[in-house]
């Protein structure tokens, strides 16, 4: 079930700045960064270094805290986030991130 219902972003989170890839440019990440790897603006304390600033790509920008990406907790926003992303991916990198779970 879909539940395309926005909440409170959860401090202390960040699973969406670690399951993602990015293929875009970040500042310091020139190449963008691979799914399942922890963006350098992740703060200690979860919490985005460019959240509101210019820098900020366009696909952070358009995933907004909501159920269905982010669950009840980190876990839950892990694993929602990291189907999402396999989901999206082009089929070699698909099939390697199924291999790579097993």
């Amino acid at each position: 079930m879909h539940t395309h219902t926005a909440i409170p972003c959860r401090k202390g989170c960040g699973a969406c700045c670690i399951a993602p890839s990015i293929s875009s440019p970040i500042p310091g990440m020139p190449n963008g960064k691979p799914a399942g790897v922890r963006c350098i603006h992740l703060s200690p304390d979860h919490c985005c270094g460019l959240w509101q600033q210019p820098g900020r790509p366009a696909v952070c920008n358009s995933l907004p805290a909501m159920l269905d990406t982010c669950g009840n907790n980190f876990g839950d926003a892990m694993d929602l986030l990291t189907k999402m992303e396999t989901a999206t991916a082009p089929i070699f990198i698909a099939a390697r991130t199924v291999v790579a779970r097993k």
